[in-house]
């Protein structure tokens, strides 16, 4: 489009001060004008052309809401593959454009992939990116995710997970797009009293991370209620996530700033390269076997094959709520040696007092989501996912290298 347009301006149509008798170079410019509006109408993206501007038999046009992060780029990753359309809307507040830029280099067809720069707390640019684009579903992962900072900065975390979800559904109503599939997280639960956790386990969240998302699932849960909606909704809620592209693509990149608040995956990394000094473990006295949390580590390539398998298995009028999870829970103590292993480097531990907003012990029981969407965790090798992080982060040791 925009060589079109270069070519468009630099046009010369006819000079006003030329002699008026001189009708057919004029004429001639005319219709030469003419002909360079219909090319640029009939190229991608110019006034509402665009293939990701209509619905085409056959083709799947996903939104991926967060599609610059680390989860949301490899689903999209996934989508791509399946051959869906995609298009990416992020901020890079938390994401990295390093990512899309290898989606972009993987996928360079017309109308296989768009990015979009905005902000989904901003109404009119949710509005006006529905209003321009013809979405068959939304994968919602834009959010902050850190439990600690939550409770450091809990308002924003409201209006970024509660808020943002909002005025996705607003723009989902108002444009006719009908398929969500909501990136929820096992923090809805709380700390319950009784483990494995199942999805009819009473949701008690203790975080504004947990409470903020709970509230987003309400808010999708009675809107798919509503007279008219006939929403297909598919609400995941997935447990602590690891791993990274087997083929070395894609993986996680946290911002500096961040560190303090990320994955313990990426603390480890962080301390087997020597960015920190070592790792820091928040509680020992939590009631369980080593006295560290323990948590079900769910490696992200099966975490966007639910995804997918929950997108291809949605129906109007219909809600699935599920856990993706292994089902097997894992203490900070058996990760920080599985890292280890996976590093090839004793890492230096220190133990500190526990997190705010943290919990002992949670682990899923997958039976519901094997049952109904015939998805089964694959990558359940706790140091083969680590060693898989570990190659993408050694080769990749200042992330994407830009942002």
């Amino acid at each position: 489009m925009y060589k079109h347009m270069l070519a468009f301006k630099g046009m010369e149509y006819f000079d006003a001060r030329r002699k008026p008798h001189n009708v057919g170079k004029i004429i001639a410019a005319l219709v030469l004008t003419t002909l360079c509006i219909f090319v640029l109408k009939q190229s991608p993206g110019f006034g509402g052309n665009s293939v990701f501007s209509r619905h085409e038999p056959g083709v799947t046009h996903v939104l991926v809401t967060g599609g610059a992060g680390y989860i949301g780029s490899h689903a999209s990753l996934r989508l791509l593959k399946d051959n869906y359309r995609v298009t990416i809307v992020d901020n890079l507040s938390r994401g990295n454009m390093g990512a899309v830029k290898v989606l972009q280099e993987l996928f360079p067809q017309p109308g296989r992939l768009q990015f979009i720069f905005a902000d989904l707390g901003d109404q009119k640019s949710v509005n006006k990116i529905f209003a321009e684009n013809a979405f068959d579903a939304v994968m919602h992962f834009a959010a902050v995710a850190y439990v600690g900072e939550s409770t450091l900065e809990p308002l924003r975390y409201y209006h970024n997970i509660t808020s943002n979800t909002l005025l996705i559904l607003e723009a989902m109503a108002s444009h006719g797009v009908k398929t969500l599939i909501y990136s929820s997280t096992c923090a809805t639960y709380g700390e319950p009293e009784k483990m494995p956790i199942t999805e009819a386990t009473p949701q008690f969240p203790i975080n504004p991370y947990g409470k903020a998302k709970k509230m987003a699932e309400d808010i999708i849960l009675d809107f798919s209620k509503s007279k008219g909606a006939d929403m297909a909704v598919m609400i995941l809620r997935y447990f602590n996530v690891i791993g990274s592209d087997p083929e070395g693509r894609l993986g996680e990149a946290p911002r500096p700033e961040l560190r303090e608040h990320g994955r313990i995956s990426g603390a480890c990394f962080d301390a087997a390269l020597g960015v920190i000094p070592g790792l820091k473990v928040k509680g020992t006295d939590y009631p369980t076997a080593d006295g560290t949390c323990i948590r079900d580590y769910i490696d992200v390539t099966d975490l966007v094959d639910a995804h997918v398998k929950a997108l291809n298995k949605a129906e109007p009028r219909k809600v699935g709520i599920y856990n993706v999870g292994t089902g097997r829970g894992r203490s900070v103590n058996e990760f920080v040696d599985a890292c280890k292993k996976a590093t090839g480097v004793d890492i230096k531990i220190e133990y500190l007092s526990r997190r705010p907003g943290d919990y002992a012990e949670v682990y899923s029981d997958p039976t519901k989501i094997n049952k109904e969407l015939n998805w089964t965790a694959q990558y359940t090798d706790l140091k083969e996912s680590l060693s898989v992080a570990w190659r993408w982060q050694k080769s990749h040791p200042h992330g994407y290298g830009e942002n």
